[in-house]
Order: C-alpha cells, then structure tokens, then sequence
C-alpha cells in the first residue's frame, strides 16, 4: 500500500501535465496575421487579436489605435465564434494544426468573406533604401461615382513601417498599414468592414502610384505641389451637398424603432437647433461619425440642442432591425433615431437635398426650422488633423445656431 500511493500520485500528476499540454495546445490567445478574401479573389492581410477562453473568449479588429471588439464569443472543441453585433457579423472558424480557417458571415450584407488566420510573426525588413512618402497628397481619380475628381491621401511613416488613409468626400479609408517590399508599400485594412488593399510605388518623377485592390491604378502628387500645378482639389465636403430652397423648412416624417412616427414638426423641435444625420448601420463612417454626434448631443442638449439620425437599412434589417439596435447600444444613442426606407431610396424619402449622396450627410438646422449648413461624409480618426477640424467645425456651427434667439417658425 505504502508503494502503491506514490505510484498513483505520479501517474496523477503525469496525467494533469498531459491535460495542461492538450489545454496549452488549445490555447488561441494572442495575435493574428489574419486575412479575408473580397470580391471573388482579393486578399486582404490584416493584425487581429484574441483573448480569453471558452465562453468568455472576444476578437478584436484594429482601425489604427481604435480596437473593434466583439460583443461575444465562443470557443469549444476547436470551433471559433466571435459576434459583432454592431455590424450583425460573425467570425465562425476551426482551430486546427496552429491555424483557423473559417468565415467571416456578412449577415445581411452579403456572402460571408473566407476567413483565415495564422500566429503572429513580425515581418522581415530588406536592407534596400527606404523612400519617404509620408505626408499629404493629392490624388487624382478622374470622375468618382460622386463625381469627385481628387482625394486626399494621408501617410505616417517610420522607417519600412507605413501607414495610410485615404479621405474622399464621405469620409475615409480606414487607417491601412503595412510595410515596404519589393519596391512598393504593400498596406491594408480590415475593421469589420471596408476591406481595402492598397499598393504604394514611388514614381522617379516623386509621385506615387496608387492602387486599390486590383483596379487601375491613380496618380497621386504631393498636396502642395498639386495646388501649385492647378490640378483638380478634392470636394469640399461643406459645399458638396445642398438644398433645393434654403427658405423652406427641412422636413421629415418617418418612424421611430417603436413605430412612432415622428415629424419635423413635433413639439420636441419646435424652437430647437437640429442636427439631421443622414445615417446607416451598416454604414463604416456613420461608425466613425455617431460618437461625436452622442458627444455633442450630451453638452448642448440642455441649451437646446436635438439631433435626429434617418437611418437608412437594407430590407431585411427593416423587417426586424437587430443591428441598428446593437449599433445604439455600442455608440450610447440617446438622441431620435428615425428609419425612413433603405439606401437605395434616399433621393425619394430625401427630395430636399441637392447632390445628396454621402453616406453620412449632415443637415444643421436652425431655431427657425431652416437648414444653415450642410456636411457631407465624415473623416474618422484615421484622418489625423482633418478629424480634428470637421468636429471643431460641427462644434462651432452648433453654437453658432444655439447662439440665435429662440424663435418658432410657424411654417415648420
């Protein structure tokens, strides 16, 4: 008996060792080198995170600093779920020989994404010189579907490490990232949505090609040289969208998540500054946009200040709009949030705005029922200083009209 006891306590511990190795093994925390495959082939290379375990297991996306966690998570018997209910998206995956393979389900966006991922490991940096692009350029894109004929590219650089956004007049890119190889800056981006491979080649002539995906590629030439040669500037987002007569109140009649409809109208307003987002949430720069407006909404809604959110969602989400309500949740929305049809309707639902587009566009609307001021798109975070300037500019316009006397219109 004396010799028995230690023999069943070695082959308990010897047991235990082999379990912790299986559960080591199991083991997914940690960072990624993750890809996504869009648009029938292109692959799209980006850093994802995972912590925890089990049932309390959470993915996270980057967009530069700002992480994009999910809002649950599994992972039993090697098989990986993460939501994201913001965006009504899943990662389902199988952890397998040190690898996940699986997909990324779009819900009601579309077919899922092919979806894989691998162990971390830093990228081997070549010896060859490095060229410097950082800076603020100018590229030229021809005519844009919204009739855009330059955006702005945005580049951060330290050493064979670069990252980049590109901001167009609804707003941006994402912030991309990558390194230099093989004579170009290979980056790229994956938050949750906008997928976006980006190729930048140094030109001997100091320009830059620009290739996103796979299409034709741009010419992009430094901002001030641009301006200085008269070449096409990007759109002015305060000047890109306007309305039919700015002597008209600007109205709306829709209904709230309840059913309620609510008016232009209504006593709420009467009197008030408001704000009108023309939103989505399947939108990634109305992402980017809502928590500024929750900001703005929870310091000058005491002085008077409402802000109404027209939500446009496609069908399915109309019948039972899940993601909207994830989308409130995650941003804190404590202002009106109205759902007037889906994208494809807003020149109907909308027959105010003049070259009205961008999603979002944001009517800034006086105490007299009136529309000041028009801003199409947002830049998000990845958009540096120009972040910074759109919310001072919405800040100000905001005070500005809140400054006004109070007065109700009769015609509203």
């Amino acid at each position: 008996m004396k010799r028995t006891m230690p023999l069943l306590f070695v082959a308990g511990l010897l047991a235990l060792g082999a379990l912790s190795a299986r559960l080591e093994a199991q083991s997914i925390s940690g960072l990624w080198d993750a890809s996504v495959v869009v648009n029938g082939g292109i692959e799209i290379p980006f850093r994802f995170e995972i912590a925890g375990s089990g049932k309390s297991i959470r993915g996270s996306f980057f967009n530069g600093d700002e992480k994009v966690t999910s809002t649950t998570g599994s992972f039993e018997n090697g098989a990986l779920i993460l939501s994201f209910d913001e965006y009504g998206t899943k990662v389902e995956a199988t952890f397998k020989d040190g690898r996940l393979d699986g997909q990324y389900s779009r819900g009601t966006r579309g077919a899922p994404y092919p979806f894989q991922a691998k162990r971390f490991a830093p990228a081997p940096v070549g010896d060859a010189p490095i060229p410097a692009i950082a800076g603020l350029w100018n590229v030229q894109v021809g005519k844009s579907s919204k009739g855009e004929e330059a955006w702005q590219l945005i580049v951060r650089q330290s050493g064979a490490e670069a990252s980049a956004a590109i901001l167009r007049v609804d707003g941006d890119t994402g912030t991309l990232t990558g390194t230099y190889r093989d004579g170009k800056f290979v980056l790229s981006h994956f938050s949750g949505a906008r997928p976006l491979r980006l190729e930048l080649t140094p030109g001997s002539d100091g320009t830059l090609s620009v290739v996103q995906n796979k299409d034709n590629p741009f010419t992009a030439v430094r901002a001030d040289q641009a301006r200085a040669k008269g070449l096409p500037q990007p759109s002015d987002p305060s000047r890109f969208t306007s309305v039919k007569d700015p002597t008209e109140p600007f109205r709306f009649s829709f209904p709230d998540l309840s059913g309620r409809v609510v008016s232009n109208t209504d006593e709420k307003f009467r009197g008030k500054v408001v704000i009108v987002s023309i939103s989505g949430s399947w939108c990634p720069n109305c992402h980017d946009e809502a928590p500024f407006l929750g900001e703005l909404y929870k310091k000058y809604r005491s002085r008077g200040l409402e802000i109404v959110s027209l939500s446009f969602e496609e069908e399915a989400q109309l019948k039972n709009p899940v993601r909207l309500r994830a989308f409130m949740k995650r941003y804190g929305i404590e202002y009106t949030v109205l759902i007037p049809g889906e994208p494809k309707e807003l020149a109907e639902r909308v027959p105010q705005g003049v070259n009205l587009s961008s999603f979002p566009t944001t009517f800034f609307i006086g105490r007299d029922g009136r529309v000041r001021a028009v801003h199409a798109g947002f830049p998000g975070k990845a958009s540096g200083e120009f972040h910074t300037q759109a919310k001072e500019e919405s800040t100000a316009t905001v005070e500005r009209l809140l400054a006004e006397s109070a007065q109700a219109s009769s015609s509203k």
